[in-house]
């Protein structure tokens, strides 16, 4: 059964895109982020999208095959009014009721008013209102007062009805459905597979669905987090209760530990929750002992910072710590002792390199690295290392109790910002102590890390930047002595390893992330309310040294430790392991998988970061695991290996899958090229393109201000089951007709309304249809695939297949006019002109990326078009106006002496002069044979007349205006000069 499915024929990819940010933007609360860190998980929403669209087949009603798969995403209005979880507000209501339809409901047959909305009207009317309102809202606004698809049990009961009808099932829920449909197409429950399955979103939500899910990753700690998906969080509510109580005991344990140290307690009574660290260093103009920090901003809330206080008689500096600061005091204090990786001395003001601090030096052309190496059993510096640490602030927390208007004693707490004073350092020597007694066993027992840091691309700066040589290395005594005791406590209680053990060490990772020597001090309003909060270690995809870091107290670690897992209860099956995609002999009906495909994230390095804490423990939970990030298997890069790499491991899913199974590559869509090598390596692992689509899953369709967007690629393949050979010159007419058949479909199923697709998608599109044509094909004049794709090339040499490609895309640049513009006129303007008019329908459509622009240009084949550009900055990209390009490289040949040019210029002439027969009068001296091109001219302004409509284009509104006038002189123009 090799039937067409869904997601092979069409894609709501607008609804997708928005259903995907909405869960992106969750943050916290979306369903796997709780388990553990991992960069870039799928948001579950476009997996469940994606496996129902590769199994739901077609029909001969494109539309109704949409509104169905809608309905069973419930992503139809009826699905979306299910999902409603807001009230909607008056203000709503009213602007999207008519008056008479508003009177009707409150008046009675005379006009006099009967009731209100909150005295008269019964819940059915409210409904009824409600519901017609709801139906009027975009689908944006309809978002704002719903749950996420994955947050109810599915469509309703009406809804069911209607897809069984349309898809000859008998469901009543996904799990059915899917369990029906994979019956139909492989004779069984449909088995979807992830060989680079990383923080689990493939495998956990196609076990959710009922699938029986296979999920492997080169990577033990990805495995780790995607066994712990479906076994924790879908392990139901009696699993769940069990690691909490497991967890609790452990914590409370710690805490009661911790109390009776007196480690974070003071004289008061008072509780530490935070404590900040700094860097010091000798400043070379004073000699003193100068602590670094890029600012010494503590709370912007409460005006708290730290101002220096110069100590000759011990050659340093005093810290106090000022609340309630003036304005000039916090000024200073943003200006801190490191700027631009500068020691910057608050005396002179001279800089000095952080490298000469360091001493790093060059001999024979190779830099040496100054800093010493760190030992095993170095917890803090010793006294002649370049660098030193010092605690410099406590945020104490005092308790105390109120009396309240009911005359009720409640406990209140306050926060107080202090210096480091000498019972504080006594009590971080008491750290130092209990930490020395015990770390030596801790070690043995795997409580805290023993592991060497490989050097890498992103750990080679821990030994450059501190010295640093093993992992516990990134945290202070501290954070070691709290992260131990936790694991003590709990292996304590807990002599077995089980699910709890895994959740356990997952909840230490998530301490680790928020609680290490790499995370940032925040002092800002706009987060934790500006009273100072620690950001995670990972805020980027890098460990980024920090010259002053926050310390959690082993109280506020609470929050990280006992999380609340999402609860899900499912029967289906996941297999998880570490493995080699190689070497993988698990067949299944789907694959779906990310690869790492010119990807900069250096997973490998980045998860050594928790696996230093789970390696010793791994092996007795999973005895067939290793503990090892495989770094020399780890496929990562472009190179001529990595593309060997990348061949071998999709000929062997290509191999472990059925004659009519389906795969999914999905991957960041950041270069047309890339993607393009990507295609060809897929096509030497026998396999063939039959779609493409592109989600928006890091930002919404809005594309507000300030997203930074990054487009998700999702490749339909199936196998080759044929090696046919082909002629170029037999491809081309047949991928011209390709290209334009699938355009065609998309612009017919597309809604003017809400629409599916955007500019970027149609060209994407092009893409496919050049590749469906190209990869069913196993020879084509005798050139070998492999050979293509691995053999060196110069920069710019382009193979066969791409400059193939590229006409698809030219094709599709010809084939997709403006709005309003006749494509006779269309057809009678340059590539670089159409470039112009094409941009302004990406803006139209609010569409700011860069790389939507560059994709746009390379489809017209124009390579000089940045000065085209308002602006360059990340998201906010667009083209000028007329007024904005003013007289700048206008005339000569190219696009500086075209019609749309000169036209926008006429435009600037008529805004500057108020008067359209000065831009009448450009048009009849500068435009070449201005008598034959009136038609194409008036055509052009009318268009740029009807930007004054778009909402976020305001600042077309004079050009557009002027168009308008313009347009209107030229057709009233009977000859003559004005």
């Amino acid at each position: 059964m090799n039937e067409r499915v869904f997601i092979e024929e069409q894609f709501p990819v607008s609804k997708v895109s928005k259903e995907s940010y909405k869960e992106r933007k969750a943050g916290s609360s979306q369903t796997l982020t709780g388990l553990g860190k991992w960069w870039g998980r799928k948001p579950l929403i476009l997996i469940r999208a994606s496996i129902i669209g590769m199994l739901m087949p077609v029909s001969d009603d494109p539309k109704k095959d949409r509104d169905i798969f809608l309905k069973i995403l419930t992503m139809d209005d009826d699905g979306l009014w299910l999902r409603r979880s807001k009230s909607i507000p008056a203000k709503v209501i009213q602007a999207n009721i008519s008056k008479e339809e508003w009177n009707e409901l409150i008046t009675d047959e005379e006009g006099n008013l009967k009731r209100t909305w909150s005295t008269g009207l019964s819940p059915e009317e409210k409904k009824q209102v409600l519901r017609k309102v709801f139906g009027r809202l975009s689908y944006d606004e309809k978002l704002t007062y719903c749950d996420r698809p994955e947050q109810i049990d599915g469509p309703g009961e009406e809804a069911w009805l209607e897809i069984n009808t349309h898809l000859g099932t008998d469901a009543n829920n996904l799990q059915e459905l899917l369990t029906d449909l994979g019956e139909k197409r492989f004779g069984h429950t449909p088995k979807v597979g992830d060989c680079f399955c990383g923080g689990g979103s493939i495998p956990f939500e196609a076990a959710r669905l009922g699938c029986e899910a296979f999920g492997s990753d080169l990577n033990p700690v990805a495995a780790m987090l995607t066994w712990a998906s479906i076994h924790l969080i879908g392990g139901g509510e009696k699993v769940q209760k069990e690691v909490q109580e497991a967890q609790k005991k452990a914590y409370e344990a710690t805490d009661k530990q911790i109390t009776k140290w007196e480690i974070e307690h003071n004289d008061k009574g008072w509780r530490a929750d935070a404590y900040l660290y700094c860097v010091e260093a000798r400043c070379p103009a004073t000699g003193l002992l100068l602590l670094l920090a890029p600012s010494w901003i503590i709370s912007e809330k409460y005006n708290v910072c730290a101002v220096l206080k110069r100590n000759d008689a011990e050659k340093k500096y005093d810290i106090e710590i000022v609340t309630g600061a003036d304005k000039e005091t916090m000024a200073r204090a943003k200006k801190g002792t490191v700027r631009n990786s500068r020691m910057v001395c608050p005396e002179t003001g001279e800089e000095f390199s952080i490298s000469g601090i360091r001493g790093d030096r060059k001999i024979d052309g190779k830099t040496i690295y100054g800093l010493r190496l760190w030992e095993n059993d170095d917890f803090v510096p010793r006294p002649d290392d370049v660098f030193q640490e010092r605690l410099y602030c406590v945020r104490w927390v005092e308790t105390y109790l109120e009396e309240n208007r009911q005359g009720k004693f409640v406990e209140k707490t306050r926060r107080h910002y202090c210096p480091a004073e000498e019972d504080d350092l006594k009590r971080e020597n008491r750290v130092l102590e209990l930490l020395l007694e015990r770390f030596g066993e801790w070690q043995e027992k795997g409580y805290i890390p023993c592991r060497k840091i490989e050097p890498g691309v992103e750990t080679a700066r821990l030994q450059r930047e501190r010295g640093w040589t093993h992992w516990h290395h990134l945290f202070n005594p501290r954070q070691l002595l709290v992260h131990g005791l936790i694991l003590e406590k709990y292996f304590g209680i807990e002599n077995s390893y089980n699910i709890n053990t895994i959740a356990t060490l997952l909840n230490i990772g998530s301490c680790s992330n928020w609680n290490s020597k790499l995370c940032i001090w925040n002092s800002n309003l706009q987060k934790g309310g500006g009273i100072g909060v620690s950001e995670q270690t990972f805020a980027n995809q890098a460990l980024n040294t920090q010259y002053n870091y926050p310390v959690r107290s082993g109280h506020i670690l609470a929050g990280s430790f006992l999380k609340q897992f999402k609860c899900f209860s499912t029967s289906s099956f996941l297999l998880a392991k570490a493995s080699d995609a190689r070497v993988i002999n698990c067949s299944n009906d789907l694959w779906i998988t990310d690869p790492p495909y010119a990807d900069a994230i250096n997973y490998h390095e980045l998860t050594d970061f928790f696996l230093a804490w789970y390696e010793k423990h791994i092996p007795k939970v999973f005895p067939d695991w290793y503990t090892d990030t495989k770094k020399a298997l780890a496929v990562r890069g472009s190179s001529k290996d990595f593309k060997r790499a990348m061949v071998e491991i999709y000929k062997n899913l290509t191999n472990h899958m059925p004659d009519n199974g389906i795969q999914m590559v999905q991957f960041t869509h950041q270069d047309s090229s890339v993607w393009a090598d990507l295609a060809m390596i897929l096509w030497a692992a026998g396999l063939k393109v039959t779609a493409a689509w592109t989600i928006a899953t890091e930002t919404s369709s809005g594309l507000k201000k300030g997203n930074y967007v990054q487009g998700t690629v999702l490749l339909i393949l199936r196998k080759r089951l044929s090696g046919k050979m082909a002629f170029l010159d037999e491809i081309y007419p047949e991928i011209e007709d390709e290209v334009r058949r699938q355009l065609d479909y998309m612009t017919e199923l597309d809604d003017k309304d809400e629409p599916n697709f955007a500019d970027t998608d149609y060209q994407l599109a092009a893409y496919a249809a050049a590749l469906r044509v190209l990869t069913q094909y196993g020879d084509i004049e005798g050139r070998d695939i492999r050979h293509e794709l691995f053999r060196e090339r110069e920069a710019s040499e382009k193979t066969a297949f791409e400059k193939v490609i590229d006409r698809a895309v030219e094709i599709a640049s010809d084939h997709l006019v403006p709005s309003g513009i006749d494509r006779r006129h269309w057809k009678n303007i340059s590539a670089t002109e159409r470039l112009y008019l094409k941009g302004l329908e990406l803006e139209k459509h609010m569409e700011a990326r860069s790389g939507a622009y560059q994709e746009l240009a390379r489809g017209f084949g124009v390579r000089d078009y940045k000065f085209f550009y308002a602006g360059t900055k990340a998201n906010a990209v667009r083209f000028k106006t007329g007024t904005e390009f003013k007289k700048a490289g206008l005339g000569g040949t190219g696009f500086p002496g075209s019609p749309v040019r000169n036209l926008l210029f006429a435009i600037h002439e008529t805004v500057r002069t108020e008067d359209a027969r000065e831009g009448l009068n450009w048009l009849h001296t500068e435009v070449s044979g201005y008598w034959n091109q009136r038609k194409l001219i008036i055509a052009i302004l009318k268009y740029l007349s009807k930007l004054n409509h778009i909402p976020h284009m305001t600042h077309w509104e004079k050009d557009a205006d002027a168009a308008l006038r313009l347009a209107g002189a030229v057709e009233n123009d009977h000859g003559g000069r004005l």
